[in-house]
């Protein structure tokens, strides 16, 4: 049994008439059990063996992703920044037989309709409860299989390491479907009794993928008044800029943790004088999210926190390394049977247990939406087109991605402007060039921008282009 589900029937015999689920109306513990209740046996009845969630963020998230932990159904949450061939690729690579979303020909109540897709056969490792497809560091990402006791330790260990500053009312900002609001934010809250509030995401501010109102955010936050939130760097960033525009700040405000990606101290400065308990945290979808946080009490200025207790945090190499409970691999491949994750991730470790992060093994970079990209997918979509003879994609810790492109010879600045858009189309909005600027000149061996088999060499033209690039997408990585 989920310890989760453990909490709400808890929840529900001791408080049954708390307001436990909010969004346009409250859904009380007892109510919010028995909706829970009712969606597992509709399930059931209906045969779902896999599903996955088209949901907006909502009471009816929350209440199918614990009828399908109740039911013991993997659940597939399908990110809405996905192209539409992405979510085509998830749904036959996991064999999903069951969609729900506002649309489909059998009702399971709240608003929620079921469709049925044609069964394909794909063995998903046991004990699997939810499946998470990245951000996709290409066009066609993994999709990770997490069971479902590996997510409820990682939200006892938030809890935990919280200890009295643990959420009483948390807002639900980043879309549900993001494993980093899943695990952290709705199921830590309901293990700590905390009340949810879960406006659209319309409401919060998002527009598209990729964009974020920061006046709407603001409004949001002040409105709902919470204790706890979760950001990306990028809506801190926002949210900063429109309390600086003169949005209002609520002082019900008691923990709220950015993370995702990378945050520059210069963000972390102005969001503490802003009076904001801002703390930074670090995770990666293997491990179920959250590894490591600060907190009131055991904070340090440049680390990503302590890790949890879930976990044990070395280096190796250079290399943080995660011990402890793992995925259970990726679909369609071999079982995870280690208990040791090599994260990627480069960094070091204080004495007294505090993780600093220090740059990524390999050429992955994190957008300040928290999305994980290859540039080289970027670029080599870029450099097949046809007026384009060689491009470098840049997006670290940026809103935007910028690409520096070598046009073929005699193309213009706004022929090249069309072939970027033509790329674009085919590219989901996270892993776009944004903007661009031509480059001076050809990335080769003899300015040391390539080696002699062509491979760019990345540090040496970011070098050489930064000051263009920060001044077409700042980073919040900034520094002080």
């Amino acid at each position: 049994m989920s310890k989760v589900l453990d909490a709400l029937s808890d929840l529900a015999r001791s408080h049954p008439q708390a307001e436990l689920l909010i969004a346009e109306r409250a859904l009380t513990a007892a109510a919010a059990k028995d909706a829970v209740a009712r969606m597992t046996d509709a399930l059931v009845r209906q045969g779902a063996k896999r599903v996955a969630a088209a949901l907006d963020n909502g009471v009816p998230a929350v209440v199918l992703d614990l009828a399908c932990r109740a039911a013991g159904i993997p659940l597939l949450p399908l990110p809405g920044f996905f192209t539409a061939s992405q979510r085509g690729h998830a749904l036959q690579d996991a064999g999903i037989d069951t969609v729900v979303s506002g649309e489909g020909e059998h009702d399971l109540g709240l608003g929620l309709k079921l469709h049925r897709l044609p069964q394909r056969h794909v063995s998903l490792h046991e004990g699997t409860a939810v499946i998470t497809y990245t951000s996709g560091s290409t066009g066609a990402p993994k999709g990770v299989c997490l069971a479902g006791d590996h997510l409820d330790r990682v939200a006892s260990s938030l809890v935990m390491a919280l200890g009295a500053a643990a959420p009483r009312r948390h807002l639900a900002l980043l879309p549900l479907g993001v494993l980093l609001e899943a695990v952290a934010g709705v199921s830590a809250g309901l293990l700590a009794g905390a009340q949810i509030l879960l406006p659209s995401l319309s409401d919060i501010g998002w527009r598209g993928a990729a964009a974020i109102d920061g006046l709407a955010l603001a409004r949001c936050i002040d409105r709902h008044a919470p204790e706890s939130l979760i950001l990306v760097p990028q809506m801190l960033r926002a949210w900063l800029d429109a309390l600086d525009a003169g949005a209002s700040l609520p002082r019900s405000l008691r923990f709220c943790a950015v993370g995702g990606a990378r945050v520059g101290s210069a963000l972390l400065a102005r969001a503490a004088a802003r009076g904001i308990p801002l703390f930074e945290g670090y995770g990666l979808s293997e491990c179920a999210s959250v590894l490591s946080l600060n907190v009131p009490g055991a904070s340090r200025s440049g680390s990503v926190g302590r890790g949890l207790a879930h976990t044990r945090l070395v280096v190796e190499n250079d290399e943080i390394v995660a011990l402890g409970p793992q995925f259970l691999g990726y679909v369609g491949s071999p079982a995870s049977n280690t208990q040791r994750y090599a994260t990627g991730d480069l960094g070091r470790i204080d004495s007294d247990g505090f993780v600093h992060l220090a740059g990524r093994r390999g050429h992955r970079f994190i957008t300040a939406f928290g999305r994980n990209v290859s540039p080289e997918w970027i670029e080599s979509e870029l450099a097949a087109h046809p007026l384009i003879a060689q491009a470098f994609v840049d997006g670290e810790a940026r809103a935007a991605n910028v690409a520096v492109i070598v046009p073929r010879a005699g193309i213009g600045e706004r022929s090249v402007d069309q072939a970027v858009a033509s790329v674009n189309e085919g590219l989901p909005d996270y892993a776009r060039a944004h903007c661009w600027l031509l480059a001076d000149e050809a990335f080769g061996v003899g300015n040391g921008e390539a080696t002699a088999n062509g491979r760019l060499r990345r540090g040496v033209i970011l070098g050489r282009y930064r000051q263009r690039i920060d001044q077409l997408s700042p980073a919040t990585q900034e520094t002080a």
